[in-house]
């Protein structure tokens, strides 16, 4: 019988085997860190040979596939002495996806997947904060919704707009619990006239829907594309990671934030990185809000507060724990974090996107510091990558009075003509028009006029969201 699901802290690679093949980038990345003893939520993780067999078999599991599954969350259950569905001392899980190959975005997550109209009472007791309660509720019906019901994401977006703005609140964080109350009731009727069910109460219903749409996404339209791009093989397939949460929007001294050991724009030997108090991870990956900056050197306004200012003792733990993580996978590493009331997790590691400047700098430099080998450096540079480098930079003495200034994904010029959505780009550019992609903020399904774009502006978002990764790549 196969062994599907594996947990993170007695998973045993076989010799010679290829960890990130058969677990994801992301699953062998939780893995090691286990290894290494750095706080990661204990979770597991289901190997990338299901999402093979789940599309062989017609979109149906092996029958021993779920048993393994419950088995392993007992486990995680044990350790932590909470319980999945549990009234009074809920256990609540991220599912998310996890190629061999990074593909940011381009599939799908559910968070705080074990609430229903029990457990979140549950939750508020547990943590004595009802309005942390309902807004994690909030989150997950609005996630799961679109994820997994497929009802779109805007249609609960326009609800919590239009509430706000009846409320006269402009941010998430200033909506109270009763508020919240209120939302999610309202989604729950917005879910019944959309679908014509009720929103699931079962939780077991809801792990099995979340582990169907994560595996499901790797066949979506915008994963499709991105393989395309990047030469992935379909049958790589993806994991799926199913791990405790931690909780980044549980008050003041919570937080959720992304950060590279090295800048990815320019390669420097400086911490980088971004952070939202009060927030899940989606908040800053997605580019729904503009985060503030990791270091007091990346500040560029006084009124921005730095993780480093905000809580130094927190910051100096994680630039120790980048230390260790990138002397260990000898590379540029782009970490997730999440800060549960001053409680520092890890939530990711992996090799981090960066233009082919940086990726250059950050071979040489490693090379110096007796990281890697001159060989070893040269191989990680390819064809396509040394042709980024004679693309096209504003000269430093250039006399171009600017129109505006935002944050520099990336660097580099670009000249086009503005489109303001994908298929505008794909239009255009199959004219021959040079184009720039013009968003509020990019979502995955813009892959493909990102692919066809000169360059991306958003109004919304950082340098670590989603569409600022996948445009430094290209």
């Amino acid at each position: 019988m196969t062994q599907w699901v594996h947990l993170f802290q007695k998973y045993q690679a076989e010799a010679g085997e290829d960890t990130k093949g058969r677990l994801g980038g992301k699953g062998a990345g939780l893995v090691e860190m286990c290894r290494l003893g750095l706080p990661v939520p204990p979770g597991c993780v289901v190997e990338t040979g299901l999402c093979n067999a789940f599309y062989r078999s017609r979109k149906t599991y092996p029958e021993e596939f779920f048993p393994q599954l419950e088995h392993a969350l007992l486990e995680v259950e044990g350790g932590i002495g909470l319980s999945l569905g549990d009234p009074l001392r809920p256990l609540l899980l991220s599912v998310r996806s996890g190629a061999k190959a990074s593909m940011p975005g381009m599939m799908d997550t559910i968070l705080n997947l074990g609430l229903n109209d029990q457990t979140v009472e549950g939750l508020k007791a547990q943590t004595q904060d009802g309005r942390f309660a309902y807004d994690s509720y909030r989150r997950f019906i609005q996630m799961y919704s679109n994820v997994v019901l497929g009802l779109g994401l805007h249609t609960f977006e326009e609800i919590l707009t239009q509430y706000k703005n009846v409320r006269r609140v402009g941010q998430d964080s200033d909506l109270s619990e009763e508020d919240l109350r209120s939302i999610v009731s309202i989604y729950k009727q917005k879910i019944l006239q959309l679908s014509g069910a009720s929103f699931p109460q079962d939780v077991r219903v809801q792990l099995q829907g979340a582990v169907t749409a994560v595996l499901k996404s790797w066949m979506n339209p915008r994963a499709i594309a991105y393989r395309e791009i990047y030469n992935i093989p379909e049958d790589w397939g993806t994991a799926v990671i199913v791990q405790a949460m931690v909780f980044g929007n549980l008050g003041d001294a919570s937080g959720t934030g992304v950060a590279f050991t090295r800048n990815p724009s320019t390669g420097e030997k400086i911490f980088f990185g971004e952070y939202l108090l009060k927030a899940q991870g989606e908040d800053v990956v997605a580019g729904i809000r503009t985060p503030q900056p990791l270091t007091v050197c990346q500040k560029q306004s006084p009124q921005q507060v730095s993780l480093e200012e905000a809580m130094p003792d927190v910051f100096q733990e994680l630039v120790d724990l980048k230390e260790i993580l990138e002397k260990h996978f000898r590379d540029m590493q782009d970490i997730e974090f999440t800060i549960q009331k001053r409680k520092l997790w890890l939530l990711q590691t992996r090799n981090g996107k960066r233009t082919a400047p940086a990726s250059l700098q950050i071979a040489v430099d490693m090379v110096a510091e007796g990281l890697i080998s001159q060989k070893e450096a040269l191989l990680r540079f390819d064809p396509p990558t040394l042709d980024q480098l004679l693309h096209p930079q504003l000269s430093e003495t250039h006399q171009l009075v600017p129109l505006g200034t935002g944050l520099p994904a990336s660097p580099g010029a670009a000249i086009g003509r503005v489109c303001f959505s994908a298929e505008e780009c794909g239009i255009q550019a199959g004219l021959g028009e040079p184009v720039i992609l013009v968003r509020e903020e990019t979502s995955p399904e813009d892959i493909q006029g990102m692919s066809v774009a000169e360059g991306v502006l958003t109004a919304r978002g950082g340098m670590t969201s989603h569409a600022a990764v996948v445009a430094r790549g290209m």
